[in-house]
């Protein structure tokens, strides 16, 4: 069978090498996941809550463990690993506390005696996951659906097989049952075959266009529910009334998050023109005094991209914004040496025609666009075929009310940096996919929304039988 390789993205080193699962060994962890489905579906729970109380626990206390797997084989810095695994036990005590309310019975006026709807598990869901939060999107998925009754498989990226292996690990060392959660190794071409598979009820995806597109084209044939994650280009609109200051400093902040892999982190920053120049200066400026660096360094704010790929992708995606046009203010240019490292980059004035215009650049590349009112902001930002996230900062609650009615994405932050929280629905619209995740909208997106009328009638007489 072939292997899949762990590389340290600092330093090129290869870690380590995993087998990936033969045809056997795959259909083994399906009928295991069938099997564990009967059982688990059918615990109280309260039971279920227990144990995912328990994985939070387990999280927790070895929480720099985690971190430092997840350091090593992704790219990102340690201390935001770490912060990784602490917000994965957070969603696990979140769905242990309010599953059961989420999908109470709901009660319903009707002709009937008694009419109410009741929310009941699917069976084996399948989630496809990005290397990019490799604890977090996981786990955004496994603590809704298995609180929900479901039991969980996981085909994660193939660049993080120790964070796939380790994330099973957590529900093994929790205690849950086998067949609960499962990890699959196996390469994206056999992903079809696993949706298609009779045994698996759904499928939920995070990650690229394309990738969305094939499972979920496989899942329709099936006649299968699906859940995408995918790309995003959030604008960060900033007006004349924001606090400037704040906003340059968040932006620095939302546009490098994670070195600058992030989905929903900000990538156009749409700047009104009274407002412009300072905030360009003041930003080129913060991006400029970013420590690039040794994820493992407390003292680092950016690390490597995970994979020399990425590396490619964005050199060659700045390159050609150049050559159509945009100014470079800042970086651009990939470093030499070991690992996969990009310097904090800055391009303004990026050309309409451009194709880098409407392109997600996954690494710490800010785009600046000047615009002279609010209609403008409002087309420019909407101006992609993406529609994930936002950010908004204006102190004028007129602009406020035209931005959060009219951006054509899944969420708004007003003054605040877009960010993803158990107690949210997150999700996009446009080609950055459909379905929620996460708070009451999340752990209802696989489970059987049943209808129950229930008509009671009078007995039937009981018959009179022979007479002696």
């Amino acid at each position: 069978m072939a292997t899949m390789s762990s590389v340290n993205p600092a330093t090129g080193e290869v870690l380590g090498a995993f087998e990936e699962l033969s045809d056997a060994a795959l259909e083994a962890r399906l009928a295991r996941a069938a099997e564990a489905f009967r059982g688990w579906r059918r615990r109280p729970f309260a039971e279920r809550a227990a144990l995912l109380v328990r994985a939070a626990e387990v999280l927790e206390q070895r929480k720099e463990h985690w971190g430092r797997t997840m350091t090593l084989e992704m790219g990102k810095t340690f201390k935001s690993a770490v912060a990784e695994a602490e917000k994965c036990a957070w969603v696990c005590r979140y769905y242990a506390e309010n599953a059961e309310r989420f999908l109470a019975d709901e009660e319903v006026k009707a002709s009937a005696t008694r009419s109410f709807v009741r929310c009941l598990p699917i069976g084996p869901v399948l989630a496809v996951m990005p290397w990019n939060f490799p604890f977090w999107q996981v786990f955004r998925f496994a603590a809704p659906a298995l609180m929900a009754g479901n039991v969980g498989l996981l085909k994660h990226a193939s660049n993080v097989p120790a964070c796939a292996l380790a994330i099973e690990e957590v529900f093994r060392l929790a205690g849950l049952p086998e067949g609960a959660f499962q990890t699959l190794l196996v390469g994206s071409s056999r992903v079809a075959r696993i949706v298609e598979d009779d045994r698996v009820a759904a499928a939920t995806l995070t990650g690229s266009e394309w990738a969305g597109a094939a499972v979920a084209s496989a899942a329709g044939k099936a006649i299968k529910k699906t859940v995408l994650e995918l790309g995003g280009s959030d604008p960060f609109v900033v007006m004349p009334s924001a606090n400037l200051d704040v906003a340059v400093a968040t932006a620095v902040t939302a546009r490098c998050i994670n070195n600058g892999q992030s989905c929903i982190a900000a990538k156009r920053f749409v700047v009104h023109d009274r407002i412009y120049d300072r905030f360009e200066r003041d930003m080129v400026k913060r991006m400029q005094a970013l420590r690039v660096g040794d994820p493992m360094d407390p003292a680092t704010d950016v690390g490597p991209l995970a994979t020399s790929s990425e590396v490619e992708k964005l050199t060659q995606q700045v390159n050609a914004a150049v050559k159509d046009g945009a100014r470079l203010l800042l970086g651009g240019k990939a470093a030499g040496g070991k690992g996969w490292y990009y310097p904090p980059t800055v391009l303004a004035g990026i050309p309409r025609s451009s194709p880098s215009y409407r392109e997600e650049l996954f690494g710490p590349v800010a785009m600046l666009y000047r615009v002279k009112d609010l209609d403008e902001a409002v087309a420019v930002a909407n101006d992609v075929p993406f529609g994930l996230g936002s950010s908004v900062w204006t102190n004028d609650e007129a602009e406020r009310r035209r931005f959060i009615d009219e951006l054509e994405v899944g969420a708004t932050f007003v003054n605040a940096m877009v960010a993803s929280d158990p107690r949210l629905p997150f999700g996009g619209v446009k080609r950055s996919g459909y379905g929620r995740e996460l708070a009451r909208e999340g752990i209802r997106e696989f489970v059987n929304v049943k209808t129950v009328v229930v008509q009671e009638l009078a007995a039937a007489p009981a018959s009179q039988g022979a007479t002696e």
